[in-house]
């Protein structure tokens, strides 16, 4: 077989296995879970914006509320905690048992980080995308004036937007898990890299002027909030911050698998 056809098998075979796998089932459970807090929230959050607005305290919502801007990127803090318990043994539970070796016989080892990767990458924008459309749903039945116009509109901004951010920590969790052997090790280093990340986002609370800023720029986190940016090269510059991540993780898996001993 060629790469394209191994690739396509091995996503295909992972595919059927992430939806039985009974770890996945209790994830998608839990993501389930946290989606109907996220739209509790929403509704919260929108009663207190409403009432700051009738007390004009501050201007009227704009088409998309506050609170459901607010929800929406919520969703994305969690999404990269929730992409590493998903897939952090995609290889190495494979590398320690040393059963990886029966797929390297038939397939490249590229065709196998691929179809692992995009297995993952379909299950997780196929319920990203249930999320955006109910929050969507949910803006049309409580936002006067949010057509279907706008509903299509926001639909694929959001559903784009998290695609674009969530294949960078499908690439990082591909990435900590072809470095390491064990399971629990990839995870670990995955989490240890989340919370790096989370600080080096942080360093954007120094005083102006403080070198330590620039930190900021070198996590994937800082790019998040322009995605939803109004400003068009803001939404640029995100999307290429992200396809960069994306190919610098993604490459970083290739190259440790395709020269590592298996």
């Amino acid at each position: 077989m060629n790469g394209l056809n191994e690739t396509v098998v091995i996503w295909s075979a992972e595919c059927r296995r992430t939806l039985r796998s009974s770890r996945v089932v209790a994830l998608l459970g839990l993501y389930s879970l946290f989606s109907l807090v996220v739209f509790l929230a929403a509704i919260f959050l929108r009663s207190i914006v409403q009432q700051m607005v009738e007390a004009g305290m501050m201007p009227p919502s704009e088409e998309l509320p506050l609170s459901v801007r607010g929800v929406y990127y919520l969703s994305l803090f969690f999404l990269p905690l929730y992409i590493a318990l998903m897939g952090f043994d995609q290889v190495s539970g494979e590398v320690g048992p040393r059963s990886i070796r029966y797929l390297t016989v038939r397939s490249r080892r590229s065709s196998i980080v691929l179809g692992k990767l995009l297995a993952q990458t379909t299950v997780l924008w196929a319920l990203v995308f249930a999320l955006d459309f109910g929050l969507c749903v949910y803006t049309a039945f409580t936002t006067p004036g949010f057509g279907a116009g706008a509903f299509a509109r926001y639909l694929v901004h959001f559903w784009v937007a998290s695609a674009l951010y969530s294949f960078a920590f499908l690439s990082l969790t591909a990435l900590c898990s072809c470095l390491t052997t064990s399971p629990a090790v990839s995870l670990i280093l995955n989490l240890a890299v989340l919370l790096s990340s989370l600080i080096l986002w942080m360093t954007a609370l120094a005083d102006e002027g403080n070198p330590v800023r620039n930190a900021r720029y070198l996590s994937p986190l800082r790019y998040s909030l322009g995605l939803l940016s109004p400003e068009t090269a803001q939404v640029a510059l995100s999307a290429a911050a992200y396809a960069v991540f994306s190919v610098l993780f993604l490459g970083g898996a290739l190259a440790a698998l395709r020269t590592r001993d298996l």
